[in-house]
């Protein structure tokens, strides 16, 4: 993070190309038609080429193809949106803290929190925790008994993470998510429930995000999973026993039932469901509020459900639909006949 980068130096960040003056400098980042000569922008969409020739951006991260007949200064690469993501990083004043523990938290004597860490006021961090250097934790969050954090993590306000869970490095959890909070076990017994005590904990890798008020469900027995490079968006439900591959990403409000295995390479839409002890291969789409009911082992892109139509149209086709099984079964008799 950083308040003001040159050309050259941006070029050397990223391992791009550059043309214009090598001191021409930056101290944020917008879009093609916001930015100002102090601003970093860039052109991914071919739709927004027009806004390119009249833009005031000091810096545009572009494709070389389409830095033809642009004068000012740019950056040139094969991907300007994932270049544009790694600069915007370098000027991300959000994630900047002053280390320190504030006296309004509290550090259990057997917690070891390292060096470089802030500690937030109303924050707990209980008897066994471990957080690794440079971890900012936000006011008011808990680390629970035995958990850890691992360096350089970022956990926002209200996080609470407990049940022995385990947090690789580079970590990000935003405010409000819950980790390790006991999975939905229950047994039913002469008419009423008795609750299966819930004894894994939630191991979760390095570089992953969890969204905002997120849940993820420590794990009966075995431990809930999370590989590496993982992202949830914000209020997503992952159950017991869930184990998510390394790359996948989540859209909000989806929710995954107890015991699925989800592939690497996944990305799952908005309001999808996965129910429990299926199977999804690597490299799967699931779009927005699909159902999966049975375990998909072809990489591939999934659908379900009904699309959006006008309603007259859609109480026609709902009789219809009611009327399926037994077209169906007079269809099967008519090919017999």
């Amino acid at each position: 993070m950083t308040d003001q980068l040159s050309l050259r130096e941006l070029a050397g960040h990223l391992g791009c190309e550059f043309r214009g003056d090598p001191e021409t400098t930056v101290t944020g980042v917008s879009t093609l038609q916001q930015a100002g000569e102090s601003d970093l922008s860039f052109l991914a969409n071919p739709r927004y080429r027009k806004h390119l020739a009249q833009t005031r951006a000091g810096i545009v991260v572009l494709r070389t193809d389409d830095a033809e007949g642009y004068d000012g200064a740019a950056l040139l690469c094969d991907d300007p949106y994932a270049s544009y993501a790694r600069a915007a990083a370098l000027f991300d004043h959000a994630r900047r803290f002053e280390p320190g523990i504030h006296p309004g938290a509290f550090v259990d004597p057997a917690a070891r929190v390292a060096d470089g860490c802030f500690v937030g006021a109303g924050t707990v961090v209980e008897s066994g925790a471990e957080i690794g250097s440079g971890v900012h934790l936000g006011h008011g969050t808990i680390i629970g008994r035995n958990c850890s954090v691992g360096d350089n993590s970022f956990l926002g306000p209200r996080v609470t993470v407990t049940a022995g869970a385990r947090l690789g490095q580079r970590v990000i959890v935003h405010p409000g998510a819950v980790i390790g909070a006991d999975g939905f076990g229950l047994a039913f017994h002469e008419g009423g429930w008795i609750k299966v005590p819930q004894l894994g904990s939630v191991v979760i890798g390095d570089d992953c995000e969890i969204g905002a008020n997120t849940t993820i469900d420590r794990g009966a027995l075995e431990d809930t999973v999370l590989e590496n490079d993982v992202r949830l968006d914000n209020q997503i439900q992952i159950a017991h026993n869930v184990r998510i591959g390394a790359h996948t990403a989540m859209a909000g409000c989806s929710a995954v039932a107890g015991s699925a295995r989800i592939g690497k390479y996944c990305l799952i839409g908005g309001g999808a469901g996965i129910l429990g002890h299926l199977e999804v291969a690597d490299r799967v789409t699931v779009t927005a509020m699909s159902l999966v009911t049975r375990s998909i082992t072809e990489a591939g892109e999934y659908s379900s459900g009904t699309p959006l139509q006008p309603n007259r149209d859609w109480r026609r086709n709902a009789v219809r639909l009611r009327q399926l099984d037994d077209m169906a079964r007079r269809l099967r008799r008519l090919e017999k006949e």
